[in-house]
């Protein structure tokens, strides 16, 4: 049976704290840059522009693995005397985001993001008055790198300074730490599928969707609120089991919208990851229903938007969209089975029942 911290508040009660806990995470990362704003200014205006440049990444968005780590925290009943805990971990996972986003435009080559310029571009833009275009880049780029190496570094820093007893606080270290490396690790081979450095079969393709994606974004937010709420073994492994199914479905849609979605929704071009030969698993599923006919169409030089309808035409007449929406339904479904079968509150199963299936709905 599973043993959790004090009782749960309802769910309006838990709901109406984690707003307010929300806007303490927010206040949080804005002071975390100012205890840090003397360090930079001292070391010269180039290392201040790399912190403004940083927070202002950190700003804005939806703060979901923030609210994740609150909801578990909050909905198994934690603690007074855990709260701020909970509140430091929740910006760290912030940090954490931040540090992935900054270094994915850097692999990526990007210097937009959902529609404006990402710290690479902002930068390279500044620099652009003193320097030649390749300049301008070049330190948009390593400021990308330097600033995610940064943020990534503080995550840890704020865990491990948590006013916790030392068991509670290796938990969430290690929890941090394999979330780390499981995410570089889906991110290495996201970029080894697309450069064709490997050739991914199906199930490579699912298991890099869920290391780059699900761990960071769902699993180790909701364990690190477990954890601090001194829940059991069961109720941990249980939204653990059920991040991993929710946010395999979540990057999941994200492929589907990168290809299918609306680009005045989602920011996003509906032209790029096809262009730049992205392996997800909406693609690997066409290769091993649709023959060589998606890659040559994908090999086009000078690939546009003729290619790309031609492109999606191939992943529709494969059934791989298809599969690939049955695949997140299945998922959602797994997940919210997950939580029934972990002896969890029912507010909070209603709470990430509801999540579960925005993520799997999202259009944007």
């Amino acid at each position: 049976m599973t043993l959790l911290a004090p009782a749960p508040r309802t769910l309006t009660g838990a709901a109406e704290t984690i707003e307010v806990d929300l806007v303490a995470v927010l206040d949080r990362l804005e002071r975390w840059f100012d205890e840090r704003t003397p360090h930079a200014g001292a070391a010269g205006p180039a290392v201040t522009s790399l912190w403004a440049a940083a927070r202002l990444e950190t700003r804005g968005g939806k703060k979901l693995r923030p609210r994740l780590v609150l909801a578990a925290f909050h909905g198994l009943g934690g603690g007074a005397s855990h709260r701020a805990a909970a509140i430091e971990t929740a910006a760290a996972y912030e940090l954490l985001h931040t540090a992935f986003l900054l270094h994915d435009d850097v692999i990526d080559g990007d210097t937009v993001r959902r529609g404006r310029p990402n710290l690479v571009g902002r930068l390279a833009e500044e620099a652009s008055e003193g320097t030649d275009a390749a300049g301008a880049e070049r330190w948009g780029r390593a400021a990308a790198i330097l600033a995610g190496d940064l943020l990534l570094h503080g995550a840890q820093h704020l865990i491990a300074r948590l006013d916790l007893d030392a068991a509670r606080r290796i938990r969430l270290l290690d929890a941090l730490d394999e979330c780390v490396r499981t995410t570089a690790a889906g991110e290495a081979s996201d970029v080894a599928f697309e450069t064709g450095a490997e050739m991914p079969s199906l199930a490579a393709s699912l298991r890099m969707a869920e290391q780059k994606t699900a761990v960071y974004t769902f699993e180790a937010p909701l364990v690190a609120g477990a954890v601090l709420a001194g829940a059991g073994h069961d109720a941990v492994a249980a939204l653990a089991d059920y991040g991993r199914d929710v946010g395999t479905a979540f990057q999941l849609r994200d492929d589907l919208l990168g290809v299918f979605g609306d680009e005045r929704a989602t920011g996003k071009s509906t032209l790029a990851d096809l262009a730049s030969g992205k392996s997800t698993p909406l693609v690997a599923w066409a290769r091993e229903h649709a023959g060589d006919e998606l890659d040559a169409v994908l090999a086009t030089p000078g690939f546009g938007p003729v290619e790309a309808a031609r492109a999606r035409s191939i992943l529709e007449g494969s059934g791989a969209r298809t599969h690939v929406e049955e695949r997140i339904d299945r998922l959602i479904a797994g997940a919210r089975e997950r939580l029934r079968d972990g002896e969890l509150p029912g507010e909070l199963v209603a709470s990430l029942g509801r999540i579960a299936r925005e993520a799997g709905e999202r259009a944007a």
